[in-house]
């Protein structure tokens, strides 16, 4: 991104730091975007859980995928209270019913280049990761992980995509005939954007945030959006997914109505 804003600047003769978003800080960058998808995703399922009237602390959490927003998510939701049991990567996974500590689990990835034989717990497939018994589950790695085969065997109450496309259509079908709450992508995932978003505004304005303001305007902006999602849900009875999409098509049939279309 760095050399891209470089590339165009040169091209126009000004610096354009807006052209590009997910640039370094030192050149333009926001604060909080490297942890955004993950903390995004906590806002949402936060907000959720006070819907349910769930109490965070202990909740069982399997996360497939250590990358960026697997491995943050992890970081966030385990000192929220969570009790994260499971973490698996491309090798991989490992499984610790008492809980995983996640600290030490990032320090052992770093040094033997995987999440599995970590010490004290159990190793697992990425495959089997998926069906464990969690209160739960974070697919958070591969598109289309669960599909119309294993979606039966998925054990989760709570399914929230922070991978994009993590579960086909027909596994979303056999979910929502099984009462999963399943919160999608379009939703859980539209952390990075949204600060994305944050990042060309500062650019435009040549006003750069603090951290607190970043994630204060992140937890406002996703926080309403799960509420009007989270409405229509419980406005037409369907799944969350279907509900994200009423309203964004609600906003799109308004703002052409407006235009005159």
């Amino acid at each position: 991104m760095a050399w891209f804003m470089d590339e165009y600047s040169h091209i126009k003769g000004i610096n354009v730091p807006a052209v590009v978003t997910g640039k370094p800080v030192e050149i333009g960058g926001s604060l909080g975007r490297d942890t955004a998808t993950a903390q995004g995703g906590y806002y949402v399922l936060e907000n959720i859980l006070k819907k349910m009237k769930l109490k965070a602390r202990g909740l069982s959490v399997a996360i497939q995928g250590f990358g960026n927003a697997g491995m943050n998510f992890a970081k966030i939701a385990s000192a929220h209270g969570f009790k994260v049991v499971a973490v698996s990567d491309s090798q991989g996974g490992i499984h610790l019913e008492k809980g995983l500590d996640i600290d030490q689990v990032i320090k052992h990835k770093a040094t033997a280049g995987s999440v599995i034989n970590f010490s004290g717990a159990k190793n697992v497939t990425n495959e089997k990761l998926l069906e464990l018994p969690v209160k739960i589950l974070v697919p958070a790695a591969l598109e289309k992980a669960i599909d119309k085969d294993n979606a039966r065997r998925i054990k989760a109450d709570i399914i929230l995509e922070l991978a994009n496309g993590p579960i086909t259509s027909e596994a979303s079908e056999t979910l929502r005939k099984k009462g999963k709450l399943v919160i999608p992508d379009i939703l859980a995932n539209s952390g990075g954007v949204i600060v994305s978003y944050f990042e060309w505004v500062q650019n435009i304005r040549h006003f750069y945030w603090d951290m607190e303001k970043v994630q204060l305007n992140l937890s406002k902006k996703i926080t309403l959006a799960t509420d009007l999602v989270w409405q229509r849900k419980e406005d037409f009875k369907l799944d969350m997914r279907t509900a994200a999409y009423i309203l964004a098509m609600e906003r799109l049939l308004k703002a052409l109505e407006i235009r005159g279309i």
